[in-house]
């Protein structure tokens, strides 16, 4: 009876955690977020590299091998640009999340295997700039966007973990703007057959859609 009694006190004094109040969990959650995205973002700086050289170049050989790597620094300015409106999405929709569980963890780990990849897509892209390197670009950044957007979807489905009673127009505003993206990339892998140049030139529509989604 004895062992009964303490049984039941030890099961009452120790309630399951309700992740939906658990602020400090969340808050980690999202440092760690934060954290990946911030080193992601730093490692496409790594890959803008000049060419080895065996002897000291001259002022002149420097700087026509400084201009002799541009498609790397294009590669960079658009992997830094998405990642960012990446990270600004989901930094605005955990603003608006009150709470986690096991499925956005894993969801929200997703995501984060992704952007931490970006910097290879990256490199492959630079350094060849054809449909193959073009298209596994645009592929991995179409799967970080799906990943944002069913991040979303999950947590507001019947409110599920959001804030109550959200405006509908905020609601349609955090899915347009994975949506966008998904779409300017699909749209480059299909030109990426007629011309992989035209196809990365269509990536400039991000900043088009982005400013319509504003």
């Amino acid at each position: 009876m004895g062992k009964e009694t303490l049984h039941r006190k030890t099961r009452h004094s120790n309630p399951p955690i309700d992740h939906t109040k658990d602020q400090v969990g969340l808050e980690r959650l999202i440092f760690f977020s934060d954290a990946v995205f911030a080193i992601a973002i730093t490692l496409l700086s790594l890959e803008i590299r000049l060419p080895t050289m065996d002897v000291p170049m001259t002022n002149a050989e420097l700087f026509h091998s400084i201009l002799a790597i541009g498609p790397k620094y294009v590669a960079y300015i658009i992997s830094f640009l998405v990642i960012g409106l990446i990270w600004a999405g989901h930094h605005r929709k955990f603003r608006l999340i009150r709470g986690y569980d096991g499925n956005l963890i894993l969801l929200n780990l997703l995501l984060l295997m992704t952007i931490a990849f970006i910097p290879f897509p990256t490199s492959l892209l630079s350094t060849y700039g054809n449909q193959t390197a073009t298209i596994f670009y645009a592929s991995v950044m179409i799967l970080a966007s799906l990943f944002s957007l069913t991040i979303w979807w999950y947590v507001s489905y019947k409110d599920r973990l959001i804030v109550p009673h959200l405006d509908q127009r905020q609601r349609r505003r955090e899915i347009l703007g994975p949506v966008l993206v998904i779409g300017v990339f699909g749209l480059s892998i299909g030109l990426t057959f007629i011309s992989p140049g035209l196809a990365r030139l269509a990536w400039l529509l991000i900043a088009l859609t982005q400013f319509v989604y504003r």
